[in-house]
């Protein structure tokens, strides 16, 4: 598709910097203009915390509700399996008023709202709010370093002490944009053109909201007094911070009073770059030297290949056909190495069905994961769309079922010979990964029910699933497979002789492929940090540029280094290459999760209880398998091109 380094290199540099960039509409993410004095609801998102992955709902603790209740937002599937819960708010703007005003004062707290809101600071929850579409961003001071946070706490513990004090007062300061409506405005009507006055495109201008920020607080306030006010009535402004002793602490019979201050400032931030203070692009210096890491990587096994190819393979392909025949009889008794398997290279592998179900699944995989990312690099998924990342992937793996029977099935077709039996192969390609993603789900999602998390799957979102898998996945697996018998099967260049070659014995032959995977795993441990970040310690993840570049590289170390390893153990007279070439690439997973297991404990140390634990190993043992099955899908795949090949050469009978 891409011809010429030329092009290739600007394409790389254009998915590289374009999504840092930000001077481009994020699809999803539409433009509101405001008027001045329009009232604004705010939207609170489910309390989340970087100690544990259980998510809970905003109004699991005792805040202020909004005079009309509550109302859910409608979501996503995406956000469904996220455990996003996007509810109404009692915080109201008024777009260009700056004002402080009153909520509401709880009832005196009982033992279990203040041990529930202990916990809760203890494990340092945050509150999630949003406006216009834009998360909340609160920043702090570290070691002289500014860092942004994404949410507010709900209360804190101050050094030296175990009081816990809660969050009860927020500053907020609304970013905003003058637009203004065009002088004239012209409109197709579909029988010619329509000019609109200047009077009415003015009714266009308005106000973008392009930053939202807060500033948490904690101020103790007289009960008997605040309880006498209605909500919005406005009170003082309040300086945050708050020394202690007038910082509202949790503690029995105590009454919360919840205020807020907003201040509207004006702003140069145009509306298509309001994102980009959350997608800065850190480390990125990181980035290029992950992948020049990964490039000197390839060349050296891109080097071991070619010393293959045309030093050895070459050589003795081009030296064999200058014999005459006589001298080729009497060298086919001195052959050695790759050559003296010549009748049993292409022999059915043990548990042949397992591996055309594997590799139909990683078919399908790897390109869910290259589409997804393809178009995320170009911003087609952006997070002011939340959950559509997660959405996208679903779909497109369901969609891509087809290719993963057909792949499964041709496979089985070439092994065989035949193809009884496909229907199987089908089933079991549409089972296989999604049977057991199904499995681990169902565990950790009746963990998260007895723990009331909003991370927990509705029973009807968990029926959806089983719908779509059914009534979509599996038909097309099923399509797909019957396509597969359709087309011709691979044909093997030799033949295979009746009684299978003795294989002298080799001590190390695995320990050669455990170590091949870290290869690949070095190609993108340092992206694999970015990622995990991203998912657990909640940031945002936006360089999917770099991310996509990262992938095509992994995809090329896997295929060399399956080619080297399949080439060593054909020149050791070892013909059952197929799944030790499936291994010597999907390895990798196994270093991915045991880098996950390390991230878990020095870089996740405050992750509490065992459920976060089991569902952090849960998450990523599915990860860990999908990779496996890509990657070793892709060894796969060479390596048989490269045997086909090589064999196809050899005039041996």
């Amino acid at each position: 598709m891409v011809k010429g380094w030329v092009f290739s290199t600007l394409l790389v540099v254009f998915l590289v910097c374009a999504p840092p960039c930000g001077a481009f509409y994020l699809p999803g993410s539409y433009m509101h203009t405001y008027r001045q004095g329009e009232e604004i609801g705010a939207k609170v998102n489910s309390l989340t915390s970087i100690e544990t992955e259980l998510p809970f709902s905003y109004y699991s603790l005792p805040y202020c509700r909004s005079k009309d209740g509550i109302k859910k937002s409608a979501e996503n599937l995406g956000e469904l399996l996220m455990g996003d819960q996007i509810d109404n708010s009692p915080y109201r703007f008024r777009v260009n008023v700056n004002e402080s005003l009153y909520l509401c004062t709880t009832d005196p707290l009982g033992e279990a709202d203040v041990k529930l809101l202990k916990q809760r600071s203890h494990d340092l929850y945050q509150v999630n709010m949003i406006l216009d579409n834009l998360p909340v961003r609160r920043f702090t001071e570290q070691n002289g370093m500014t860092i942004q946070w994404t949410g507010y706490p709900v209360g804190y513990i101050p050094e030296g002490t175990t009081d816990v004090y809660v969050i009860n007062h927020l500053k907020f300061k609304v970013l905003v944009h003058k637009y203004e409506g065009g002088k004239v405005k012209v409109v197709g009507t579909g029988e010619g053109m329509e000019v609109i006055s200047e009077t009415d495109s003015d009714a266009n201008s308005g106000y973008e909201i392009v930053g939202f920020e807060v500033v948490p607080c904690s101020v103790k306030r007289d009960p008997k007094a605040m309880t006498k006010l209605n909500m919005y009535d406005k009170v003082d402004p309040v300086n945050c911070p708050v020394e202690l002793e007038k910082s509202q602490l949790i503690k029995e019979k105590e009454q919360i009073t919840f205020t807020y201050e907003v201040e509207f400032v004006n702003s140069d931030i145009r509306w298509p770059s309001r994102w980009d203070a959350y997608l800065k692009m850190e480390g990125s210096k990181i980035h290029w030297f992950s992948i020049m890491n990964s490039l000197m990587v390839i060349l050296f096994l891109a080097g071991i290949v070619f010393v293959i190819f045309l030093r050895t393979v070459r050589r003795d392909l081009t030296r064999y056909e200058e014999l005459d025949k006589e001298a080729q009889a009497q060298m086919n008794e001195e052959l050695s190495g790759w050559k003296l398997v010549v009748g049993d290279v292409f022999r059915e592998p043990t548990s042949s069905k397992l591996l055309c179900v594997m590799i139909g699944d990683g078919v399908q995989i790897l390109g869910m994961a290259i589409v997804t990312i393809f178009f995320a690099a170009f911003g087609f998924m952006s997070p002011a769309s939340r959950g559509m990342l997660l959405t996208g992937m679903i779909v497109l793996y369901m969609l891509l079922g087809i290719v993963a029977g057909y792949a499964a099935v041709r496979l089985w077709r070439t092994l065989k010979g035949t193809s009884e039996g496909w229907r199987s192969v089908s089933w079991s390609t549409a089972c296989f990964f999604p049977g057991i993603v199904f499995i681990v789900l169902t565990v950790l999602n009746f963990m998260l029910w007895t723990r009331n998390s909003t991370g927990a799957l509705p029973i009807s979102l968990f029926f959806g699933l089983l719908s779509l898998w059914f009534c979509v996945s599996v038909p097309l697996t099923l399509l797909g497979g019957f396509f597969g018998t359709r087309a011709e099967p691979i044909e093997f260049p030799v033949r295979t002789n009746q009684i299978p070659r003795e294989i002298p014995t080799k001590k190390y032959s695995w320990l050669f492929i455990l170590g091949a995977g870290t290869l690949p795993f070095g190609t993108l441990f340092i992206e694999l940090f970015f990622i995990l970040s991203s998912i657990w310690l909640g940031r945002f993840y936006y360089v999917f540029g770099f991310l996509l570049v990262v992938l095509l590289l992994l995809v090329v170390v896997c295929a060399e280094v399956s080619v080297v390893l399949t080439y060593m153990h054909l020149c050791a007279e070892d013909w059952r290459w197929w799944w030790k070439a499936f291994f010597a690439s999907g390895t990798v997973a196994l270093y991915v999760f045991l880098y996950s297991i390390n991230y878990l404990v020095f870089d996740l140390r405050s992750l509490s209880g065992p459920v976060s634990a089991m569902l952090y190993i849960g998450y990523s043992f599915i990860v860990s398998l999908a990779i496996m099955l890509a990657t070793g899908t892709v060894g796969f795949l060479t390596s048989f091109s490269f045997v086909h090949y090589l064999f196809s050469s050899v005039k041996i009978d």
